[in-house]
């Protein structure tokens, strides 16, 4: 099937099987902790925020300083919120 061939199908699916992750994690599956678990969910939320940037905003193909400036964004805002979610209360 044509379909399946896209690039643009494919990580469809997988930010649909990300999605089923992150709510798995969120509710069925027992980590250690509830810090983790959320620093997990965080991370799979900005892979997916990753892939909507790269594939879906088409900035894959655009000039290297702009996929710089996306890729270290990402990277920035979700180790910034991991860290809050980590830190001792």
């Amino acid at each position: 099937m044509v379909l399946l061939r896209s690039r643009i199908t494919i990580v469809w699916l997988l930010l649909l099987a990300a999605t089923l992750l992150s709510w798995e994690l969120g509710h069925g599956f027992a980590l250690s902790s509830p810090q983790l678990i959320r620093a997990a969910v965080i991370s799979v939320a900005f892979i997916k925020v990753r892939y909507v940037i790269l594939d879906f905003m088409e900035i894959r193909n655009a000039p290297l300083a702009m996929r710089l400036v996306a890729e270290l964004w990402v990277l920035l805002v979700a180790a910034t919120l991991i860290a809050l979610y980590l830190r001792p209360h």
